[in-house]
């Protein structure tokens, strides 16, 4: 997070904050029309022959009532590829990753993609208002957090403007995710720039799987309506599509007199998916979404300061193809391509009338990917690819408020290769690998990666790991010139276009071990060095950004999952985290600190199949003081009781935040905002 004593940009509502003023005037205007280059004409085309993910195979698809009847060592066995970029056994990966199944979801009764990832015992998520979260791992939490790589079915979301995700409006359906793989500490030696803290890897079902018709639909006090609606049929033998739509209309967070705040939430989205399989060696896939919606937002009159309420605008569309043709068991190559297109219009909410700080956000990303496995000998297994990226940028900036240019094309070039060496045969095994990228701002950097499996026996595997991961500079970092009067303007905080990468040198150990066949438990331990880390320097009224500092953090995170009987499962963990962040140079502004992350909090997740087709599901959180600025610590739970009739009717009744009214759970004290007590019914027809 950027943020200093007297002020911050926060690109989300595109204001700039103050403690002494609240944000002013609007000014709109429509983007130029960018200008597609001919690499997109072969990237499009590219799309009708794209197939299926690298980060996802269809064979690894279990079906959720499967799920339910797993034993914990079948879970345990359950394959994720977000680790080595290949089809492994997560009892056997050298990392600290947790899995979040479309079970898992689907019974803590979740409705977004930041609520299911509350269920990852290794992330940090906070809820700022209705629609803006925080979401990291292993620390440096914030709304604008910038060191953890997301991707939904094989595509990055990320906008270059904070290196970081727009999530308001990553409202996937959350029925047709597989599962979501989650991995705390660095993944940049194979997924890139960005993913230093962590990646997340939102997997959906194939078409394949999801056959038939699904309607949902239901309301509450919070969620105040949605529905869903879903088909899929199969065309000839070997071609499976499915359709979806969905929507939803959220209601304003509460201020912490209990009054509604200006921040209601609606958004619409649909998208079809299309899985072929015209022989048994190939694979493809096509698959596209679409989404509009709108925001509240407390705005200005432009050159007034009459306070109105406003809407922030958004829209997007993305369109993604992959093909993989499997040699052999061991060796398959695999392509992909897609499009993404995200538009974002902020209202004025400046309260200087002469500085409108209105902005809109047109942004297009071109994306071309390939990997090819093989053998090398009998005991070696190379794993290699590249990629090229580009992301057409453009705003409309207003007089307080500018990213300058206003138009970037920003490539990225990137390549990397993995050597898998079994040392051992079952037992030892070691991972050795390097990408190297070269982006528009800091060059060329260079991200190597060692790893170690040791398995002791089938109940037991320690592993340990060394990492560089780097996280590239965003246009806030480079290109931002933006008025921060603390009362009165000319202040200016500027960014700087001599921005360096900032690095991390992660070092990590682990523990997977099954004492007993109902109970396996998962420790990792980590000690992160980071430098260059983004700082503001300089005294108001001229302030630039920098890299000027540096720090540790070290940690322990604990997961576990206990089957107390065939109908009553646990799951859930703790984490511990300690930050020491420090500047560097005289310059830097000391109240700098990139994040609020809490030292202690844990997860459980009791999921219970009662008699008579009911089922009682709790999720209990527990998350620990943030420090600055200060948030107070909080317990809440959420409970679902649901009847299911057959596999067709399922009604459910859903409690969210049941232990008190409301709690903040992140931001500043003179503008927080809580999260209230909420129930919602729903109703789901499978047919």
């Amino acid at each position: 997070m950027l943020s200093v004593t007297t002020n911050a940009v926060d690109p989300r509502s595109m204001n700039v904050l103050s403690t002494e003023c609240l944000p002013s005037g609007r000014q709109r205007q429509k983007l130029r029309t960018a200008r597609t280059p001919p690499l997109v004409q072969v990237v499009m085309a590219m799309i009708v022959i794209a197939g299926q993910s690298f980060a996802q195979t269809n064979q690894d698809y279990v079906a959720p009532d499967t799920l339910k009847q797993l034993t914990l060592e079948q879970l345990m066995d359950i394959d994720v590829t977000s680790v080595s970029r290949r089809s492994e056994k997560l009892s056997e990966t050298a990392s600290a990753i947790q899995v979040v199944t479309g079970e898992d979801i689907h019974r803590s009764g979740a409705t977004t993609l930041p609520e299911a990832l509350r269920l990852a015992p290794n992330l940090q998520v906070a809820q700022a208002d209705s629609r803006q979260w925080g979401i990291s791992a292993r620390g440096f939490n914030n709304t604008l957090a910038n060191k953890l790589l997301v991707m939904i079915d094989g595509r990055t979301v990320y906008t270059p403007l904070y290196a970081g995700v727009f999530w308001d409006v990553q409202n996937v359906m959350l029925e047709d995710v597989d599962r979501i793989e989650v991995v705390s500490g660095p993944g940049g030696t194979l997924w890139g720039a960005n993913a230093v803290n962590g990646v997340i890897n939102v997997i959906s079902k194939s078409a394949k799987d999801t056959q038939g018709g699904l309607v949902s639909g239901g309301g509450g006090s919070f969620l105040q309506d949605f529905g869903a609606v879903r088909y899929g049929d199969q065309i000839g033998s070997n071609l499976f599509v499915r359709v979806y739509g969905q929507r939803f209309d959220h209601q304003p967070a509460v201020l912490p007199n209990g009054v509604e705040s200006t921040n209601g939430w609606d958004m619409t989205r649909g998208g079809f998916r299309a899985d072929w399989y015209p022989s048994a060696a190939n694979t493809l896939t096509l698959q596209g979404d679409f989404y509009a919606g709108t925001f509240e937002q407390l705005a200005r009159v432009p050159f007034t300061l009459t306070p109105v309420v406003g809407e922030t605008k958004v829209d997007g569309q993305n369109l993604l193809g992959r093909w993989t043709r499997t040699f052999s068991d061991e060796s398959d190559l695999t392509v992909q391509v897609y499009f993404d297109r995200t538009w974002r219009d902020i209202p004025n909410s400046s309260t200087l009338a002469a500085f409108p700080n209105a902005i809109a956000e047109d942004l297009k990303t071109y994306d071309l990917d390939f990997q090819h496995r093989f053998p090398w000998g009998t005991r070696q297994s190379v794993v290699w690819g590249a990629g090229y990226r580009l992301m057409q940028d453009e705003l409309n900036n207003s007089p307080s408020l500018a990213f300058l240019p206003a138009r970037r094309n920003l490539q990225l070039f990137s390549g990397f290769i993995q050597d898998e060496i079994t040392i051992v045969p079952e037992r030892v095994q070691l991972t050795l690998g390097t990408k190297i990228e070269h982006n528009d701002y800091s060059g060329v950097e260079v991200q190597p990666n060692a790893r170690i499996a040791w398995t002791l026996d089938h109940r037991q595997t320690v592993w340990a790991a060394v990492s560089r991961a780097v996280r590239s500079p965003s246009r806030i970092d480079a290109d931002l010139s933006a008025l921060t009067p603390p009362g009165t303007p000319p202040g200016t905080l500027i960014g700087n276009p001599n921005f360096d990468a900032e690095t991390l040198i992660a070092y990590e150990l682990g523990y997977r071990v099954r004492p007993v066949d109902s109970l396996t438990l998962s420790l990792a331990t980590f000690y992160n060095d980071y430098d260059k880390l983004r700082s503001v320097n300089g005294a108001f009224p001229a302030q630039v950004i920098a890299n000027d500092f540096e720090g540790e953090t070290y940690g322990v995170e604990l997961s576990g999952n206990w089957r107390a009987t065939g109908w009553w499962r646990f799951r859930g963990g703790y984490t511990y985290l300690q930050k020491d962040l420090r500047a560097t140079s005289p310059t830097a502004n000391p109240s700098v600190r990139e994040g609020n992350d809490p030292e202690n909090q844990f997860l459980v997740q009791s999921i219970v199949d009662l008699p008579a087709h009911f089922q009682f599901d709790v999720v209990g959180r527990y998350v620990d003081t943030l420090a600055n600025p200060n948030v107070p610590s909080y317990f809440t739970c959420d409970v679902r009781v649901a009847w299911r009739y057959k596999d067709s009717l399922e009604i459910s009744l859903v409690g969210q935040n049941l232990w008190d009214n409301q709690h903040p759970e992140f931001g500043a004290a003179a503008a927080r905002q809580e999260i209230p007590r909420s129930i919602y019914g729903k109703v789901t027809w499978r047919f």
